[in-house]
């Protein structure tokens, strides 16, 4: 695909180009107040979009953890990690906070899930479980269904592992849990206009 500059691209919104405060706005915009919102989001939280990119793109994609770096909201600096199979990384949300993550996927099911942690590898207990959809099965047009679901692990309500937590780090991740469904929703709109647009370039 071409090379463009991603915090260029119309819709994307990434740390480098939508600081903290207009993401916190555009979360709480996301988050409604009308229902309770632990009744929808309290153990599990799943979202899905269409993507208008064939299957096999995407899932490629999906499959390459360095590309983590472009789509998400606050993950940059990927490095190989000092554990097998697993990249190191920076996420900007967290001060100095490191994340592990071990890439999954399976290319006949078209499945990708993220194991991640923060602050340490040896544990990846945050999952992030994806699956490309061919949208010819499912909505009889081309492109793809992309579907994500995050289960809340018990280490959301705590920090096994405070000692590896950076100094002076005031959030843990499972702070985030209630606005886990505003953030993931940004970072799936920026995977869908970034794989349409490089797509779209493509076919010029």
């Amino acid at each position: 695909m071409p090379t463009t500059d991603i915090n260029a691209i119309q819709n994307v919104n990434r740390i480098e180009n939508c600081p903290l405060p207009k993401m916190n706005a555009l979360a709480n915009e996301l988050t409604h107040t009308v229902y309770p919102h632990d009744d929808i989001y309290g153990n599990y939280c799943s979202i899905e979009e269409y993507i208008n990119c064939p299957p096999e793109t995407v899932f490629e994609y999906l499959a390459d953890g360095y590309k983590l770096a472009e789509w998400t909201y606050s993950l940059r600096d990927f490095e190989p990690a000092a554990f097998p199979d697993q990249l190191l990384a920076f996420d900007k949300i967290g001060t100095g906070t490191k994340i592990y993550c071990k890439t999954v996927s399976n290319k006949a099911a078209m499945t990708v899930d993220y194991h991640c942690a923060w602050d340490q590898g040896k544990e990846l207990w945050m999952i992030y479980l994806m699956r490309v959809v061919p949208a010819e099965l499912v909505l009889n047009k081309p492109g793809s269904v992309v579907l994500w679901t995050n289960c809340r692990h018990p280490y959301y309500d705590k920090n096994p592992f405070p000692e590896t937590a950076p100094e002076g780090r005031k959030k843990w991740v499972g702070d985030l849990w209630p606005f886990f469904y505003a953030g993931h929703y940004i970072e799936m709109q920026n995977l869908k206009y970034i794989l349409e647009h490089r797509y779209q370039q493509s076919q010029e």
